[in-house]
Formats: structure tokens, sequence, C-alpha cells
């Protein structure tokens, strides 16, 4: 299409648009008819030219802020068709933009924290957070709120207060992970046997990485149990894949070399010369309980 083509468009669209018989009422109808698809259309053009050379969150807000400047300036225009004082609307909406303002502390409150957010980026749109006891994927990071799917489907709005002032773990940041688990094993166990057998079986699962290397820890001496610590690096995508397989297979292996996972339990010892004191309830002393119980009901 040439410059004289565009020009003679232009022109013939001023010559129709001026047209006397042109009512305000049906210039009106013109603009919204024709000028909210139109700010549809930008509004997905930009978020999708931003999204591809920048980020999926910055293609968002920008579609976003195209389509509300384009909404205003199209009922800017029909108020001006229609013959409205914008000067007179635009002092009583100044009036009560400042009365909204002392009653909605809180929304502002989340979108000045909304602009941090944006300002700081620490997740975007797909990154999967935990804030709290919540963990989910974020859909998205709006002015007012963080919109979030849980793994088991369900929706979570967040106001963006709550993030700058919560504790925000980014689960999905990187691409590599450690899964650390917990092991107590029996006092009467090899400590360097298990954890010769914990460093084999992370070595032979085919979702954990050979580098960085698995590591095992000797914690602590519990109460019940000597705590082992197995950490194993994985593709961050493997996560379950990863945790149901090396359980599975820790249980399976210990079983198999006879090494006791151990499981809270209570004690009673004298010392370190003497055994441990037997604990032995009888027939004979369960009947014997049973009937002083009776004769003391039967005298009450």
């Amino acid at each position: 299409m040439t410059i004289v083509n565009v020009s003679l468009m232009a022109t013939t669209w001023v010559e129709w648009w001026s047209d006397a018989r042109l009512t305000p009422v049906a210039r009106s109808a013109m603009l919204l008819v024709l000028g909210l698809p139109l700010v549809h259309i930008a509004s997905a053009a930009a978020g999708r030219l931003v999204r591809k050379r920048m980020t999926e969150q910055a293609g968002m807000l920008a579609g976003k802020g195209i389509y509300y400047f384009g909404i205003t300036l199209v009922l800017v225009m029909v108020m001006q068709n229609m013959g409205f004082q914008l000067t007179a609307i635009l002092g009583a909406a100044g009036v009560i933009g400042i009365a909204v303002g002392f009653a909605s502390q809180t929304s502002l409150s989340n979108v000045i924290s909304g602009l941090f957010l944006i300002w700081e980026h620490p997740f975007e749109a797909g990154d999967m957070i935990k804030v709290g006891d919540t963990v989910g994927f974020v859909l998205s990071v709006d002015l007012l709120s963080v919109k979030l799917r849980t793994s088991d489907n369900r929706f979570v709005r967040i106001p963006n207060e709550t993030l700058i002032k919560t504790q925000v773990i980014n689960i999905s940041r990187f691409p590599i992970r450690r899964l650390d688990i917990d092991i107590g094993v029996a006092y009467k166990e090899n400590i360097g046997r298990a954890m010769e057998i914990l460093t084999e079986v992370a070595d032979q699962n085919q979702w954990s990485l050979d580098e960085p290397r698995p590591v095992v820890v000797f914690k602590e001496f519990g109460d019940s149990a000597l705590e082992l610590m197995l950490g194993v690096w994985f593709a961050r995508q493997d996560f379950l894949n990863l945790k149901n397989s090396l359980m599975k297979e820790i249980k399976e292996r210990f079983d198999s070399e006879g090494i006791e996972i151990a499981f809270p339990h209570v004690t009673v010892y004298s010392g370190s010369d003497t055994p441990v004191f037997p604990v032995r309830v009888t027939q004979d002393e369960l009947i014997g309980n049973a009937s002083l119980r009776s004769s003391t009901e039967g005298k009450d």
C-alpha cells in the first residue's frame, strides 16, 4: 500500500466521520464497535512481541498495560463525542479518588508491593514457589495479587503485601536441586555399612545426577536412632520420580542387608553394669488387679 493510498483512505475516513448526518450516538457506537476489538488485538500483539524478546511476565504486563490504556482512551473519546465536560468529570474524579484512597489503604499497599515485586523480579509466571505452607505454580503477577495453581489444581490468590512481608522460596529458579532424606538406623547397626549402602543406592538410581555427587551425613545421636541424611542432586523436573524410587530402593536394600530402620521407643535402663529391667505382666496379676478393683468399687 502506497503513501498516496493511505492518504486517500485517511481523507475519506475524516470526511465520513465529519458527515453531519451521523449523530453523536452513532459516532459513539462506532467508536465502541471498532475501538474495543482494536484495543484487544493491539494488547495481544504487544504481549506476544514482548514475550518473545523478554520474559513471560514482561509480556503479560505489557499486554495488560496497553489494554487498560486503550480502553481508557476509547471511553474518553466516547465521552467527548457525547458532549461531556471532561474537566468537571476529572475534578470530581480527583475528589472521589482521594476519598477512595483513604478508604482503601490496603489496596494501595498491595499496588506498591506489586511494583516492588515486578522491579525485584524474585519469580515470574511459570515458576514454582512456596509461600508459608502453600506451594504452587505462578499463573500471573498482577498489581494487587499473585495467582497460583497448586499441584492438586486449586487456585490460590495471595496479596502482594503478604509476599513482601513473608519469606518466599522459588523452588524452580535453578535447573538442579538436592533432595535431602533423613533416615534413622538402630544403634546396634554398623554405621559405616549403612552409609555405604545409602551411597550405592543413590549412585544406582537413574534419576540421580553424577555431578554434584550424592552426599551422606552422620547428623547426630538421636533419642532412638543414629540419624543420617542422604542428599541427592537431580534435575528439577524429576523430583517425584527420584523421591518415589529412592525411598522404595532404600527400604528394599536395608531389608535385604538386615539393617533396621529405627522407630521411636523407650528403654528403662539402670546403668552400664546391670541388665535391662524386664517388664512382665502375668495372667494371675491381671486377675488379682481386677478383683481388687471390683472389691473397692463395691465398698464405694
